[in-house]
């Protein structure tokens, strides 16, 4: 492997964990609240269809952005109201929304292009590093030529641990994760952090679904997210629902998803599947525990009973 493969490579792991790591924020403050939302898969896969369609329709990047996270809060408030109020399964509600997320993409997918000879890129994240910097040796590439919205996702980590263990409000969404009659006993609403905590996980995943088509491809396609979000699961687990080290589990699992890619490209005697399921073997080696032992939020996937002890 030359140098312009290994730049090639790494660039492109840098690129492909960024809408991991945003999707990864919104999950540890709605894991934090102790609501566990798997659906933040089809709220991903939804967030591409919606910022592809805006930008289709105004040809402004930054509204597409816009409507995404909007959409995405809107799935993360049906969220809540079904796990919080309603005190549904927390399983079954985000396998709901993952299974909705698949059949209205795939049914809207046929519709997006309609008038259209052929199906046209959007406009993509602009790279705004000079290019004095990109043409460094070695790190240019890696570094200085990446979408605007990788550099967001590398620095809304840092901000939402900040947020997290240095706020009262991150203390308040953290502590009613853990013990929620504790908080309503000093006079908070449980329900409305649990609800911020959701809505937040939903504006995140539709964000990350803008950056995965808006970054890299500029087109849609069907289930294009791929499982993306159910390894931001892992990543939580391996990251200890901490802002920085959920982002840097993302950052592995984008390296493996980048090298499956171009493992299928390449003459190697190993059947190019076993590269596709890497990412996959290690999503399934974080669950399983082989990161070391993590232990969660202690209410995370229990409904909230008042009247509980």
């Amino acid at each position: 492997m030359d140098l312009n493969s290994i730049n090639d490579f790494l660039a492109a792991a840098i690129r492909m964990a960024a809408p991991l790591m945003l999707v990864g924020i919104g999950g540890v403050f709605t894991e934090r609240s102790g609501i566990f939302n798997i659906g933040m898969e089809g709220t991903m896969l939804i967030g591409c269809m919606v910022s592809v369609y805006v930008s289709l329709v105004t040809g402004n990047l930054w509204l597409a952005t816009l409507a995404a996270m909007l959409v995405g809060s809107l799935i993360g408030l049906i969220h809540a109201f079904l796990t919080v109020t309603r005190r549904a399964d927390q399983i079954v509600t985000g396998a709901a929304i993952n299974l909705f997320a698949l059949g209205i993409t795939n049914l809207l997918n046929s519709q997006l292009y309609a008038g259209f000879e052929y199906r046209p890129r959007v406009t993509m994240y602009p790279i705004v590093a000079p290019e004095v910097l990109q043409e460094l040796p070695f790190i240019g590439p890696i570094l200085f030529a990446q979408p605007v919205i990788v550099y967001l996702a590398f620095l809304l980590p840092v901000l939402a641990t900040w947020i997290l263990y240095k706020t009262s409000w991150g203390l308040n969404i953290r502590a009613v994760g853990d013990h929620p009659h504790a908080v309503a006993t000093a006079g908070l609403s449980v329900n409305k952090l649990k609800y911020q905590g959701v809505i937040i996980s939903g504006m995140f995943a539709g964000l990350g679904g803008a950056a995965l088509v808006l970054a890299d491809l500029g087109l849609f396609a069907t289930g294009m997210t791929a499982g993306r979000g159910f390894a931001v699961l892992a990543a939580l687990v391996v990251g200890k629902w901490n802002p920085v080290l959920v982002a840097a589990a993302c950052i592995l699992f984008g390296a493996a998803d980048a090298f499956q890619l171009r493992a299928q490209t390449a003459q190697f005697a190993i059947p190019y599947q076993l590269f596709v399921m890497l990412p996959y073997l290690l999503t399934i080696a974080a669950l399983a525990g082989l990161v070391g032992r993590t232990v969660g939020p202690k209410t995370v996937g229990k409904p909230y009973d008042p009247e509980s002890i």
